[in-house]
């Protein structure tokens, strides 16, 4: 057997193995995926950016991460 199919039937193994997890996972009523920003902290982001505070630190006192900080500020219209 050559390197390539061995390559070939693992990641087609992986990918079965994925499916039937996230299938599983739905059966199940687990929520998948990134949890959503809830509004009270987008607003808290928004109020601390328009004090001036930065980046890292409003997302340190929002408790949430950096890119979201980053994509409230690029889009404060939206979220």
């Amino acid at each position: 057997m050559e390197v390539g199919t061995v390559s070939e039937l693992e990641r087609s193994l992986t990918i079965e193995r994925i499916q039937a997890g996230l299938a599983r996972a739905r059966r199940e009523g687990k929520r998948l995926g990134r949890p959503r920003v809830t509004e009270d902290k987008v607003s808290k982001v928004r109020s601390l950016i328009a004090d001036g505070v930065g980046i890292h630190r409003a997302a340190r006192l929002a408790g949430c991460g950096v890119s979201v900080v980053q994509r409230i500020r690029a889009n404060p219209a939206a979220n």
